[in-house]
């Protein structure tokens, strides 16, 4: 253990990746558990303690080294921090049934979609309609699309465009059905993170719960051409984001 203390992080990783030691991961996770540490102090305050948060943080940690590929030339640390985040709120999902959604929200949420669909019906569905329907603020309008959107996240199957063979799931660098859905889950935190909040809902709408450019534009109060260059706009940057990992 004495030698291996004396080596470089990176060949750690490479010495790893080779052998499966677990002497060396050991190493590996000890150099990097601050951290998981800082991470986990982040959550603090959300009716969770401390060390449990902390070893969410620490499987994840162990996760993230286990998964890590050296050959992709970015630091460990940038790699790690977003599957840390991932594991401890998927944690807090699992904890609290996804969003936590409080009574007030679960009720505005059924009358949101309660509305959304009778105005869709009527073909006059967008984000004031139903804003001067419920008596609620644009802005809450565009809570409750985002809080409907993230309760349905199972809905990865869906074609990146019309006219695509591609899955949202091929998109986000998904290989085979053996991931688990945490990585998903963490590939999806990590795609929220960079859009806007009209991308976020187009976003949500477009990849997740299957609706066409049509009537996304018609909810949002927008044409179908800014819905289809948003669209564009946010596989750019989802492209940008994960980079290497969607050629991996």
């Amino acid at each position: 253990m004495s030698d291996l203390s004396k080596i470089e992080t990176d060949q750690l990783m490479e010495m790893y990746k080779d052998t499966g030691d677990v002497a060396i991961r050991n190493v590996i996770v000890e150099r990097n558990l601050g951290l998981a540490a800082k991470i986990a102090s982040k959550f603090i305050g959300r009716g969770v303690d401390y060390e449990d948060l902390f070893q969410v943080a620490s499987l994840a940690l162990i996760g993230a080294i286990d998964r890590f590929d050296v050959t992709k030339g970015y630091r460990f640390s940038t790699f790690a921090s977003p599957t840390i985040i991932g594991e401890i709120k998927n944690y807090f999902r699992d904890k609290t049934r996804l969003l936590h959604i409080t009574r007030n929200d679960s009720e505005q949420l059924m009358k949101y979609n309660e509305v959304r669909d009778r105005l869709e019906k009527q073909g006059i569905f967008s984000i004031d309609s139903i804003a001067k329907e419920m008596g609620v603020p644009e802005e809450r309008v565009m809570e409750l699309t985002e809080m409907q959107s993230s309760l349905g996240v199972s809905s990865l199957d869906r074609l990146i465009s019309d006219d695509s063979d591609n899955a949202l799931k091929d998109l986000i660098g998904e290989e085979d059905s053996s991931f688990e859905r945490i990585e998903l889950r963490e590939d999806l935190d990590r795609i929220v993170s960079v859009l806007d909040e009209k991308e976020k809902i187009i976003f949500g709408c477009r990849f997740m719960d299957k609706i066409s450019q049509k009537d996304v534009a018609k909810r949002i109060g927008t044409s179908q051409m800014y819905v289809s260059r948003a669209e564009r706009r946010i596989i750019r940057k989802i492209k940008e984001l994960f980079g290497d990992e969607l050629n991996g």
